[in-house]
């Protein structure tokens, strides 16, 4: 069986178990996976609210934040505290539930990030 070009290659060995298949190394030793990469964004952290694809409900959107997955989730909780309601994190934007814009514009603020107000 030939392999197609681009396939990834091997994905497991009966030596070493698992194979990332970026870097080919066994996925303890897996060096892509332990870099960091930070999305590359103008500076401007963008605060807007949201109701599409919810049934109506309204929600906080957060985009724009230069900081890995795990911070990010970090940041998010502290938000959803400070507004005292629900929410997630999704392909690197914070979703506090309810409107709270001013909320969070000010707690991002606190934290240092510059703060603009997107949308309506």
């Amino acid at each position: 069986m030939a392999l197609r070009p681009g396939s990834g290659g091997l994905v497991y060995s009966t030596e070493a178990g698992r194979m990332c298949p970026a870097c080919r190394q066994p996925q303890a030793q897996c060096v892509c996976r332990n870099r960091s990469v930070l999305p590359v964004g103008n500076g401007m952290v963008r605060v807007s609210r949201e109701t599409k694809g919810r049934a109506g409900k309204g929600v906080t959107l957060v985009k724009g934040l230069p900081l890995a997955p795990a911070e990010l989730t970090a940041l998010g909780k502290q938000l959803k505290a400070a507004c005292g309601s629900g929410g997630t994190v999704k392909d690197g934007v914070i979703e506090v539930q309810g409107d709270h814009v001013e909320r969070v514009m000010a707690a991002l603020t606190a934290h240092g990030y510059v703060v603009k107000r997107s949308g309506g």
